[in-house]
C-alpha cells in the first residue's frame, strides 16, 4: 500500500521446501510429533487450569474466509504459513472444529455463542426467503447479542476488521438502517466491507456507519489496508487507554474468492503444483499423519464425483490449473504475512502473551470454481461455468485486477484433505476446519493437538468462561437467548479433558446432520425432492475420521435415535421450516425487503449505493427514465451498475446515448441512432421481459425509439459492485470510458427513476 507499507516491514519470505523444513524442526521441538503428543497425554504432568480471574485479558478472533482443513503449513500444507504456524507451535492446534458450512451462519454462531438457526441466520446474509422462514432473513436478532455487545458491558473496547456479512444486504445503504451493522451490534470502531466477498484491489469500503469513497492508491490491497488499521487501533488503545482491555475481529476476505495477490506471491510457487492434485493431496495426507493431525489409521476420502484424475488431464488444461493454485498459494501466504504484521505489533506493545487469539476457518475449501476454474465471480455465483478456451485465454491475468478468479474444484478437494466435499455440504469437508488457540499467558501446553470435539457456537462461550464474565439477562431491553455454545476452556491444558460437547446439530440447503457421542448421522437430499424421502448415513467417527464407512444398516436403531433428537434440536433451535432454495433466493424479494418497491428516485448527488441494495432487475420488466439538461459537448456517465466483470451502465458520448450491458460473458450495446437534441429532455431505457432471463431492450430519447436489442441476462446477481449516479467509480463498467478516470457526466442530470411492474418478487416458488 505504498508508503503505508512501511508501518511494519515485511517479513522475508523463505523458500517453499526451506520452510516445510523449518516447520518440521519446530513441530518437533514443540511437542507437535506424534510420539511428542504421546509423550503429553501420558508424562502425568501436572495440569495447569486457567486462572481465575482474567477480565484484563485481550481477546482476537482471526476469522479465515474458505479456508480447507489441510491448508495451513501447521496442518500439513505445503503453503509457506510461517505466522499462522507460528501461533500453532505456541499454542493448540483442535483437529475436531466444526463450523458451519457457509460463512454467515458461522460468523453468527462465533459471535453469539449460539446456533445459527436460533439467531436468525439460517443461510448467508444475502438471501432474504421472507416471513414464512424467520430463520433466514440475513439478520441476528436482538435476543442473540454478539460478544462485542457484552465484552462492551465488562468495560472492554471493540474493533471490527474486514468482512462483516452479518446484515441483510437490502441494508447496506448510505442511509442504514444501521442496526444491523457492526457499530449497532456492539462494536466501537469498525473498517472493512459490508458484503460476502471483497476486490482485494478496489474493494468497497466502510468506517463506522459511513462509506468510503474511492480513492486509487499506489499497491493498495485490502487484506493489507485491515491489518494496518488494526494495528492502528491496538497501538491506540495501549498507548492511550492501557488499563482497558480490547476485543478485535479480524475477518479477512481471503481465501473466499476473489484470489487477488501480487505477482510476486504468485511466482514464488513457480512449479510448486506441477505434479498436480492427486499428489499433492496424498503429500497432504501423510504429512497430517507425521504431524499428528490425523491418526494414523485415517484413510483418505475417495476423490469427490466430477474431479478428473490429473494424469488424464491434457498439458494445456495441467498448465492453466495449476497456475490457479498458485494463485491460491501465494495469496494464503500474503494473508499469513499480514498476520504476522499484527503478531508483531501485540509482542512491540507487550500484549501478546496477555492476548487470547483464536484463528478459524468460517467453512471448508469452495467448490464454485467448477471443473475448470472461474476467472470471473459473477459468472461463477450465477451457477455459470467458464470454458477451458475462456479460461485459458486469461490465465495470464489470475492474482490481478482483471479477473475474480476461484481455482478449480480438484484443488478444493486438496484443501480438504483428508475428507470429502466441499463448502455448502454437511459433510465433513463442508464443516470441519482449523482452529488454532494462542494464549501464552495461560496456555502452557505449546504447540499440542486437542481431538475433543468443537462447534464454532462454543468459542464465545469458552472466552466467557475464562473471562468469568455472565451474560446479561438482557441487552437494550430486549431479553436474551441462553448462550448453547459449551465451554472447552479445559482442554486448554488437558489433552484428557472429556469434551462437554455432546450433541450438535447442522442444517444448511436442507442438508442436515447430527453429531452426538462420537455418531454422526447425515441425510443425503436430492434438491427438490420431499425431505422425508431423504435417506440417513451413519459414521462412527471414533474409530472412521474421515467419515469413509457408513454403518447405518449395521445400527439402524442408532439411525432412528439420532434422526428423532435431529428433529428435537431443530425444533428447539428454529431451524424448520426447510428449504432447500440457494442461489435463486439472491433475487428473492419480500413485502417488507427494502428493494421491494415500485419506484426509486435517486438524486445525482447520491452516494454509492451497494449492489446489493440497489433496483433489482434481474429476470424483470423496468423502466430507467433519466431528465437531463444537455447542450452540445456534454457526455459522461448517467449511471453504472457494476463493473468491468458484469453490470450495465448508461452515458453519453460523441453526442449519443449508449447503453452497454455485460453479462460476463456477453457484451451487449445499444447506442442511439442519432445525436442528441440540445436542451431539458428525457432519456429512457425499457427492458421488456419475453422469457426466463431474456427480453427487449430499448432506448428512447423524448420518448422516442433510438435504438433497440435482444437481451439475455445473469439469473441471479447482476454484478460484485454497486451503482453511482453520473460517474463510474471503482471499475469502469465499459471498455469505452475505461481511460476517463469515473467519466463523470459535465452536463446536469434532474434524477434517476427506475420503475417496476410489481414491487414484490418472489424466486422461491
Amino acid at each position: 500500500m505504498g508508503e503505508k507499507k512501511n508501518f511494519s516491514s515485511h517479513l522475508s519470505k523463505l523458500s517453499i521446501f526451506g520452510t516445510v523444513a523449518v516447520m518440521a524442526s519446530a513441530f518437533t521441538l514443540a511437542g507437535c510429533s506424534p510420539e511428542a503428543k504421546v509423550q503429553s497425554a501420558s508424562a502425568g504432568q501436572k495440569v495447569q487450569p486457567v486462572s481465575a480471574s482474567n477480565t484484563d485479558t485481550n481477546v482476537i478472533y482471526i476469522v479465515m474466509d474458505d479456508t480447507g482443513y489441510s491448508d495451513f503449513g501447521s496442518y500439513g500444507s505445503e503453503i509457506n504459513t510461517p505466522n499462522i504456524d507460528r501461533l500453532a507451535a505456541n499454542g493448540l492446534r483442535y483437529n475436531n472444529f466444526h463450523a458451519t458450512p457457509v460463512c454467515s451462519p458461522s460468523r453468527a454462531s462465533m459471535l453469539t455463542g449460539r446456533n445459527n438457526h436460533a439467531v436468525g441466520m439460517g443461510q448467508v446474509a444475502n438471501f432474504d426467503f421472507g416471513e414464512e422462514y424467520p430463520n433466514r432473513r440475513g439478520a441476528i436478532v436482538p435476543e442473540a447479542g454478539t460478544i462485542a455487545e457484552v465484552l462492551g458491558e465488562n468495560e472492554y473496547i471493540n474493533y471490527g476488521l474486514g468482512k462483516w456479512h452479518l446484515a441483510p444486504t437490502s441494508e447496506l445503504t448510505p442511509a442504514g438502517p444501521f442496526e444491523n451493522w457492526p457499530l449497532g451490534k456492539g462494536f466501537h470502531r469498525y473498517y472493512g466491507n459490508l458484503e460476502d466477498s471483497s476486490d482485494q484491489y478496489r474493494p468497497e469500503m466502510t468506517e463506522d456507519n459511513t462509506f468510503l469513497p474511492w480513492i486509487e492508491e499506489e499497491d493498495y490491497h485490502y487484506s493489507e489496508d485491515i491489518v494496518e488499521k488494526a494495528q492502528q487501533y491496538v497501538v491506540d488503545q495501549v498507548s492511550i487507554r492501557p488499563d482497558q482491555p480490547f476485543f478485535l475481529n479480524l475477518a479477512f476476505g481471503a481465501q473466499h474468492m476473489p484470489h487477488q495477490v501480487p505477482q510476486e506471491y504468485i511466482d514464488d510457487y513457480d512449479g510448486a503444483y506441477d505434479e498436480g492434485w492427486d499428489v499433492i493431496r496424498q503429500q497432504r495426507f501423510e504429512k497430517q499423519k507425521e504431524l499428528g493431525i490425523i491418526p494414523v489409521e485415517a484413510k483418505l476420502a475417495p476423490s469427490n464425483p466430477g474431479i478428473i484424475p490429473w494424469d488424464e488431464l491434457s498439458e494445456e488444461k495441467k498448465a492453466v490449473y495449476t497456475r490457479f493454485q498458485e494463485t491460491y498459494a501465494g495469496f494464503l501466504t500474503h494473508t499469513d504475512e499480514q498476520i504476522g504484521k499484527l503478531l508483531d505489533t501485540l509482542e512491540r506493545t507487550d500484549e501478546l502473551d496477555n492476548t487470547m487469539i483464536v484463528l478459524i476457518s468460517d467453512n471448508g475449501a469452495s467448490s464454485i470454481g467448477g471443473e475448470n476454474g472461474s476467472t470471473n465471480q459473477s459468472i461463477a455465483y450465477n451457477a455459470m461455468s467458464e470454458s477451458f478456451e475462456d479460461v485459458e485465454k486469461r490465465a495470464g491475468l489470475l492474482g490481478g485486477e482483471a479477473t475474480s478468479s476461484d481455482y478449480p474444484a480438484g484443488w478444493a478437494q486438496v484443501s480438504n484433505t483428508p475428507f470429502a466435499k466441499y463448502k455448502n455440504s454437511t459433510y465433513a469437508g463442508g464443516i470441519r476446519t482449523p482452529m488454532i488457540v494462542h494464549w501464552p499467558n495461560e496456555i502452557t501446553a505449546k504447540g499440542e493437538i486437542r481431538e475433543q470435539f468443537v462447534h464454532i457456537s462454543d468459542i464465545t462461550a469458552s472466552v466467557y468462561d475464562v473471562l468469568r464474565i455472565t451474560p446479561p439477562k438482557t441487552i437494550k431491553g430486549v431479553k436474551q437467548l441462553p448462550i448453547t455454545g459449551i465451554s472447552f476452556a479445559d482442554t486448554f491444558n488437558d489433552a484428557e479433558a472429556v469434551t462437554k460437547k455432546k450433541t450438535q446439530y447442522f442444517e444448511m440447503s436442507g442438508n442436515r446432520m447430527i453429531y452426538q457421542d462420537g455418531w454422526k448421522a447425515v441425510a443425503v437430499h436430492t434438491k427438490g425432492k420431499p425431505f422425508e424421502d431423504d435417506v440417513w448415513e451413519l459414521y462412527e467417527m471414533e474409530n472412521d475420521f474421515t467419515e469413509l464407512t457408513n454403518v447405518a444398516e449395521k445400527h439402524p436403531k442408532k439411525v432412528k435415535e439420532l434422526v428423532k433428537l435431529w428433529e428435537k434440536e431443530a425444533k428447539a433451535n428454529n431451524v424448520y421450516p426447510l428449504t432447500d432454495h440457494f442461489l435463486n433466493a439472491l433475487a428473492n424479494l419480500p413485502a417488507d425487503n427494502l428493494r421491494a418497491r415500485k419506484t426509486f428516485e435517486f438524486h445525482p448527488e447520491m452516494s454509492h449505493l451497494s449492489e446489493s441494495a440497489a433496483p433489482l432487475i434481474i429476470n424483470r420488466s423496468y423502466d430507467i427514465s433519466i431528465p437531463i439538461d444537455h447542450t452540445p459537448g456534454d457526455e459522461g456517465v448517467l449511471l453504472a451498475l457494476g463493473n468491468d466483470k458484469s453490470g450495465y451502465t448508461f452515458y453519453i458520448k460523441g453526442n449519443k446515448l449508449v447503453y452497454e450491458h455485460h453479462t460476463g460473458v456477453v457484451r451487449y450495446q445499444i447506442t442511439s441512432e442519432t445525436e442528441l437534441p440540445d436542451g431539458e429532455i428525457k432519456v429512457q431505457f425499457v427492458y421488456e421481459k419475453t422469457g426466463d432471463h431474456q427480453g427487449t431492450a430499448n432506448l428512447l430519447i423524448n420518448g422516442e425509439i433510438a435504438g433497440a436489442a435482444d437481451m439475455k441476462t445473469l439469473p441471479f446477481k447482476t454484478s460484485f459492485e454497486g451503482l453511482d449516479i453520473g460517474k463510474d467509480l471503482f471499475y469502469p463498467v465499459s471498455p469505452a470510458y475505461a481511460e476517463l478516470e469515473g467519466f463523470f457526466y459535465t452536463g446536469e442530470i434532474g434524477k434517476v427513476i427506475y420503475e417496476f411492474e410489481e414491487a414484490t418478487f418472489n424466486t422461491l416458488k
